[in-house]
């Protein structure tokens, strides 16, 4: 910034000016402090767009940079959502897979029960026949002899 320069100028003019003794005061050149003052009101104006401009600027970038930073967190989280439903749609999968295998083996069961049963109950029917027989067998050679 300009000013800053100007200032340091008024400064200077300042330092360098004639003390007047016993008194803390000095004397300086009223024509060349006029004509800085000058400087100082026609540099103003810029300056002080400038310094506006640079604050519009950062105000812009700070929302600029909260939208994106919303963003990122609004994708972040619908990611972490999705990542949620794909762990709870996974955990459902294993659990009708568990449960299936779990039918599955019940099923398997309640056949080889059955199957046994049944094997049993015909080997039974069989064993009657076979021993009706075996009587008619035995009573026959009674009667032969």
């Amino acid at each position: 910034m300009e000013i800053l320069a100007i200032l340091e100028t008024l400064e200077d003019v300042l330092e360098k000016s004639v003390s007047v003794p016993f008194s803390g005061k000095c004397m300086v050149d009223r024509e060349e402090l006029l004509e800085i003052i000058k400087e100082i009101r026609l540099k103003l104006p810029d300056d002080i767009k400038q310094a506006k401009w640079v604050k519009e600027e950062r105000q812009r970038i700070l929302l600029e940079a909260q939208k994106e930073a919303n963003n990122i967190i609004k994708d972040a989280e619908n990611k972490i959502s999705s990542l949620v439903d794909e762990h709870e749609i996974t955990k459902k999968a294993y659990e009708q897979a568990n449960e299936i295998i779990s039918n599955a083996q019940k099923n398997a069961r309640e056949i080889r029960l059955g199957t046994r049963e049944y094997a049993d109950g015909v080997l039974n029917k069989v064993e009657e026949i076979l021993s009706d027989t075996l009587d008619v067998i035995k009573m026959n050679r009674e009667e032969l002899k």
